[in-house]
């Protein structure tokens, strides 16, 4: 029992009729509670915890013989405080193997969950996560520009996460109190969109039997976030540039001008200079969304924001499936932070429920990521890559050549390989390549 009072971890032992028969010190230090007050009570008493009701860890073990691993849960101690804690749990049984009791040790996570939250806060903002510098150039610039009301162009490729920058926008605004609507200007064909976006009213056209408000109506002293603006129409181009320059639109079928007051977030992953130059962007209209521009990051260039992504996901998909999976094996970080992620954030988050679903153990395995990315890198690479000496002078001169043809940009050259920059930094330095 010494020993016991000795440990940092809180102990309790309970019963076959969840009684509990002993308590040491730090289980008094973490719930608040002496031991001579809680020696007989039932142990739900002591932590005031849902948890105790609906999934009791200790319950689960006495019941299926299987002991719990790190079960984090929320306790009420003694001065109505929530004490985040981390729970182990095993059976107790006599000399002759019967089952007597049950046996917890916890941990308070307090300060570990306070470490977590801090970091959380240097490399976060609203809902986006990456320490990579362009990242934390791109958080200065959100805190500078959400207090504002200019104009903003998100660019970025799919997955990148866009519309969370402009909900990030938006909920660090003086308007965030006031609706945030999304519009997807490829969701719905041209006659559909305008009178999605500027309303119409009764008879306007033949089903139109009551007046209808458009987007920008509904968004009124808030913000409209307009997706893939490099697919709006020509026509209707013309009148978002009215709205950006007037803040009016007449809704179909209107004799009288609307007047709104609504902030314009828009996004692409199109090169709309391009698309300028062919004469399907308006070039007035850019340069009227192109105030503050915004550029995200794909995720192949920024790798070490990847580690930091996974340990977001686990402990989303933690709560999602009630697991308790702590994190990924290193063979199969490799493999995470080693692949291109075409389809960026979105991808990964996708892949690791994938992990999620197939992993049965509470660390993700490289048997449970998707095929596609056990698979990795471009055939071309797989063969080449890792190889002995003859093969490695190819491989060096594989990675020379992709340099030099992108004029020695890294992030080019890595992309062209289908591998991270990490891994093209990594092949550099092995084969001495400097730049000629």
């Amino acid at each position: 029992m010494a020993i016991l009072h000795s440990i940092t971890d809180g102990v309790l032992t309970v019963d076959k009729e969840w009684r509990v028969t002993s308590f040491n010190s730090a289980a008094e230090k973490i719930t608040g509670f002496r031991t001579q007050d809680v020696i007989g009570k039932h142990c739900y008493h002591i932590f005031q915890s849902k948890t105790c009701k609906e999934n009791c860890p200790l319950r689960k073990t006495m019941n299926t013989n299987i002991p719990v691993y790190d079960y984090e849960l929320e306790i009420i101690n003694a001065r109505g405080e929530t004490i985040p804690i981390s729970v182990n749990t095993a059976l107790l049984v006599d000399e002759a193997d019967n089952i007597v009791g049950g046996v917890e040790t916890f941990r308070d996570l307090s300060t570990y969950k306070h470490l977590r939250e801090e970091l959380n806060q240097r490399y976060n903002f609203g809902n986006i996560i990456g320490k990579d510098k362009k990242m934390r150039e791109i958080y200065s610039l959100l805190k500078t520009i959400s207090v504002t009301d200019t104009t903003v162009l998100i660019m970025g490729e799919t997955g990148t996460g866009k519309e969370l920058v402009a909900r990030a926008i938006h909920h660090n605004s003086p308007r965030k109190h006031r609706p945030f609507i999304k519009v997807d200007c490829t969701a719905l064909p041209e006659t559909l969109l305008e009178s999605e976006l500027f309303g119409y009213k009764k008879g306007a056209f033949t089903d139109a039997r009551a007046d209808k408000p458009g987007k920008f109506e509904l968004a009124d002293g808030g913000t409209i976030f307009l997706d893939e603006i490099g697919d709006l129409p020509p026509s209707i181009q013309s009148k978002l540039l009215r709205v950006l320059e007037e803040h009016a639109f007449e809704p179909l079928g209107a004799v009288k001008t609307a007047k709104v007051d609504v902030r314009v977030v828009a996004a692409t992953n199109r090169d709309l200079q391009e698309a300028i130059r062919q004469g399907r962007f308006r070039e007035d209209l850019y340069y009227r969304l192109h105030v503050v521009p915004i550029t995200i990051p794909p995720l192949r260039e920024k790798p070490e924001d990847i580690p930091l992504l996974i340990d977001h996901f686990v402990e989303t998909f933690n709560k999602k499936f009630g697991k308790t999976i702590t994190g990924v094996s290193q063979d199969a970080m490799d493999i995470l932070v080693d692949y291109a992620w075409p389809g960026n954030v979105r991808q990964l988050e996708h892949a690791i429920e994938h992990a999620f679903i197939h992993c049965k153990g509470r660390t993700i395995q490289t048997k449970h990521l998707p095929e596609e990315i056990k698979q990795k890198q471009s055939p071309l690479v797989d063969r080449i890559f890792d190889k002995e000496a003859p093969i490695q002078e190819i491989e060096r001169e594989v990675v020379l050549e992709a340099l030099k043809r992108n004029n020695w940009n890294k992030k080019k050259a890595a992309r062209a390989l289908r591998i991270s920059y990490v891994t093209l930094w990594r092949k550099m330095k092995k084969f001495n390549i400097k730049r000629q």
